[in-house]
């Protein structure tokens, strides 16, 4: 009876020992909360904020893989882009994140949302599918990717531009 009561304690006391494996994948986690407020400054033009939660040094690539802009450019990449919209901003339904844990130990963050638009010049609405994956060290965003077909959005400025260009050849004759 002593041999299997200390055999029992034995096993116990080994596997309290063994170390818990982090979680490799989840839905709730400060990254996450971060890249939530992320989204937040971004729908609410609060540029500082939105700055805040990035590194220094991190990059960001929007639709490219190898021409990354420095994420303090953040402000004015998206300033820029808004003189287009008289609205735009992800809806809050069906965003998706997950936070992973990587094999070489890496945290990333990833969002999958979608995002809309009002043009100002045609007033036409659109729709885009947003992913996004930012990686996290000591809870500030590193390096950021996100990736959507833009073509319905270059089709759309072309086709405004185009009847600026119409409207002004009229007027000249």
């Amino acid at each position: 009876m002593k041999k299997l009561i200390l055999l029992s304690l034995t096993i116990v006391l080994f596997a309290s020992c063994q170390e818990k494996a982090a979680k490799r994948y989840t839905q709730n986690s400060p990254e996450i909360e971060v890249l939530k407020s992320v989204i937040k400054d971004y729908n609410t033009k609060n540029w500082e904020g939105l700055v805040s939660h990035y590194a220094d040094t991190s990059k960001t690539f929007f639709n490219t893989v190898d021409k990354p802009f420095a994420s303090k450019k953040l402000a004015e990449y998206h300033t820029q882009n808004d003189v287009n919209y008289s609205k735009r901003g992800f809806i809050d339904e069906g965003q998706e994140y997950e936070m992973v844990l990587t094999d070489d130990g890496k945290t990333w963050v990833n969002f999958w949302g979608t995002w809309k638009g009002t043009l100002i010049g045609n007033n036409k609405e659109i729709t885009l599918a947003v992913h996004l994956t930012a990686q996290f060290i000591d809870n500030k965003i590193v390096q950021d990717h996100g990736y959507w077909d833009a073509s319905e959005v270059v089709l759309s400025l072309q086709e405004i531009e185009a009847a600026k260009n119409m409207i002004e050849e009229v007027e000249e004759e």
